[in-house]
């Protein structure tokens, strides 16, 4: 069998997803533009970088950098070369909701990918359990309250090792995923609820605080050291909560992998060591 190539293999869902597909037995390829130990190096937009990570790759799991918002410029090319050297199908890593945002990147290469000549399967996530141990795990762990724009509204909370066995799945039977698109979600809970888990988890009261989106711009740059792109980005997709446009749920996970989503609750008390004030934050690399 052809190596499946990963990108993002270091990320969030990448670590995960080449964990899974070793544990078949697969040839894996782990790709990012600064790999681990046997991994492969390979940065969209390093042309130098490109061939010998995709040679002989039938198969290949795209992550779109957060920074990389003009994918004709940024993600495209490198893709294109793939397709040139024998790639013939592409898993991406989109974003729930990307068939009715057309603005967002995620949307554009998902454009892209559908006339470009390639089989491709989509993998749209709802919001990361991680982002509470990633971006969001300092206030959690030192300040024990959770700060995001998101209102009273329910959001589709999805444990990113879900995902990775969905797109697991879809490397290792590429023809059987071919043209779908799976949206894996977990449970739908209002912060006030994932505050109340936190609490119970940890022994220690953790509150939701609800700020409005300029009070958070403002914590997130100066308190959490965010870099503005992902002030932006994480501003948005809690705005889209607090109107209530987060919380839908699929049984794309169960339907895919043949087992039920993990809850909150399983991932809070997996989790747990992230939030203790001892612990550093959590390393996140992509979505």
């Amino acid at each position: 069998m052809p190596p499946l190539l990963v990108t993002g293999a270091t990320g969030t869902v990448g670590r995960p997803l080449v964990a899974a597909l070793h544990a078949t037995g697969a040839d894996v390829r782990a790709a990012s533009p600064h790999p681990g130990p046997g991994g492969v190096t390979f940065d969209l937009r390093d042309p130098g970088t490109w061939d010998a990570a995709l040679r002989d790759v039938r198969t290949m799991f795209l992550l779109r950098p957060p920074d990389a918002a003009r994918v004709e410029r940024d993600v495209v090319p490198a893709v294109a070369r793939g397709r040139q050297l024998g790639l013939r199908h592409v898993v991406l890593l989109s974003v729930q909701g990307a068939d009715r945002a057309p603005f967002l990147p995620h949307a554009a290469l998902e454009r892209w990918l559908r006339g470009s000549g390639l089989a491709w399967t989509f993998v749209r996530p709802s919001y990361f359990m991680q982002n509470l141990t990633g971006p969001f795990g300092a206030d959690v762990r030192e300040r024990h309250r959770i700060v995001v724009p998101a209102g009273t509204a329910r959001t589709a909370f999805v444990d990113a090792h879900d995902v990775a066995a969905v797109a697991a799945r879809a490397l290792l039977d590429p023809a059987a995923h071919a043209g779908r698109a799976w949206t894996p979600t977990g449970e739908a809970l209002s912060y006030d609820e994932v505050a109340g888990v936190l609490t119970a988890v940890l022994g220690r009261r953790v509150r939701y605080e609800r700020p409005g989106a300029l009070r958070y711009a403002r914590h997130a740059r100066r308190d959490l050291g965010m870099a503005p792109a992902l002030v932006a980005v994480t501003t948005a997709l809690h705005t889209v909560a607090r109107l209530g446009l987060a919380g839908g749920l699929t049984d794309d996970v169960r339907r895919v992998t043949g087992r039920a989503p993990t809850s909150f609750l399983e991932f809070a008390r997996r989790e747990r060591a992230a939030w203790e004030p001892a612990a550093g934050p959590a390393r996140e690399e992509g979505s």
